[in-house]
């Protein structure tokens, strides 16, 4: 496993708990308008909240300037309302040796629902994108959601890669900079990330 200088710098659960109780109790939005999701399509209203994990046998990849940073047809897909699913991939589907952890501020971000979030940059050759993968060293699992089988899968934001995608259909990233789900053909929103969005 990495020796990832956030690890250190980790709270523990119990000092967060009023952080996590106010997230989770905050009253959501719906948009006005949500597009009709026709058959074969998922409207990311549809989506639970807790989100859900659920395993993924579609092939989806990963590449940067040619490299293949990831590539698996075993990944966990987290889908939550008003975001589009992300995919987490096995430890032994990624090519680690792309990855560099980040360095800065903030050392972790906290998920009310999946726990403290750690990040990766993704270099190749000269090419280096700032925390563009992340994980969960130490997955929340007080709900029985299942959580805790992301312990140590890598997740990757679309934004800023060459090519991410599933089953050979290349993904948007989620709208916004901040949300690392993939837009695929059949994903129907709105979706959080939107300008106006911020309390869905």
């Amino acid at each position: 496993m990495f020796q990832h200088p956030a690890l250190s710098k980790l709270p523990p659960f119990g000092a967060l708990e009023a952080e996590i109780a106010h997230q989770r109790s905050r009253p959501r939005l719906r948009p006005g308008q949500i597009e009709s999701a026709p058959p074969s399509t998922e409207s990311v209203w549809s989506y639970p909240r807790p989100p859900r994990v659920e395993a993924s046998a579609r092939e989806a990849r990963v590449e940067h300037r040619g490299r293949r940073v990831a590539q698996s047809s075993k990944t966990l897909r987290v889908v939550e309302t008003s975001g589009a699913p992300v995919h987490y991939f096995p430890f032994d589907s990624v090519d680690l040796s792309a990855l560099l952890p980040s360095e800065g501020e903030p050392a972790y971000t906290l998920c009310e629902w999946k726990g403290l979030a750690i990040y990766f940059d993704v270099i190749v050759g000269q090419s280096r994108v700032s925390r563009a993968a992340w994980t969960y060293p130490r997955p929340l699992d007080d709900l029985g959601q299942g959580y805790e089988q992301l312990k140590w899968r890598y997740a990757f934001h679309p934004a800023g890669l060459e090519a991410c995608s599933v089953d050979g259909e290349r993904i948007e990233p989620q709208p916004g900079g901040y949300y690392g789900g993939w837009v695929s053909s059949e994903i129907r929103g709105p979706l959080k990330g939107l300008p106006g969005s911020e309390g869905w």
